[in-house]
């Protein structure tokens, strides 16, 4: 079976929610509405074969409504298929949580949280995985800006001496030969 078969058979799971299919270069994208999504993605693991989940992300359409669009990357195992799920999410909703289908999407659905302020309903632990904790903004917004917004840094990250400095896991840098460089070539007590 390929993806084209999929979305095929897709279609007459979902023929309404549905949104939209595009082929590009070989690569096939079916946007999905919000409120049919979860039971979409759990289709294309369960009955499709889409056992892996290679990422999750999201653009932001700032002045469109809705704002954010989330991107899920599928594939099989052996590499055989690929389909890109994308579904609009408003600023104010959110969106399930595949966590339970891709344990694997942990980490993506937070760095999403993190970056572009995106909810996800029923995420067993959605908070902060790059920025502090108590951080107020979304640094992957459009309406960021650049030089970036001042606000209150928590002392945890400012420690002085940095735990590794000078430890056996860290390259020296300079000198004529790598080798040189490499933490085992150095003694330590």
């Amino acid at each position: 079976m390929s993806a084209v078969q999929d979305i095929d058979r897709l279609r007459g799971w979902f023929a309404e929610k549905i949104l939209g299919v595009n082929e590009f270069r070989g690569e096939h994208s079916v946007t999905v509405a919000l409120d049919s999504i979860a039971a979409f993605l759990s289709r294309c693991h369960r009955d499709l074969g889409y056992d892996l989940l290679l990422d999750v992300s999201s653009v932001d359409h700032f002045g469109d409504d809705p704002r954010f669009e989330v991107v899920y990357e599928l594939a099989t195992v052996d590499d055989s298929k690929h389909l890109r799920v994308k579904v609009a999410v408003g600023e104010d909703e959110e969106i399930p949580s595949v966590v339970g289908i891709w344990p694997g999407a942990d980490w993506h659905e937070r760095e999403v949280w993190d970056m572009m302020g995106i909810r996800f309903s029923g995420h067993p632990n959605l908070k902060r995985i790059l920025m502090w904790e108590g951080y107020p903004f979304f640094p992957l917004r459009k309406d960021f800006p650049l030089a970036g917004r001042p606000s209150d840094m928590p002392d945890v990250a400012f420690t002085g001496v940095a735990p590794l400095e000078g430890g056996p896991f860290v390259t020296c840098a300079g000198g004529e030969d790598p080798v040189d460089r490499e933490p085992r070539a150095r003694a330590f007590d």
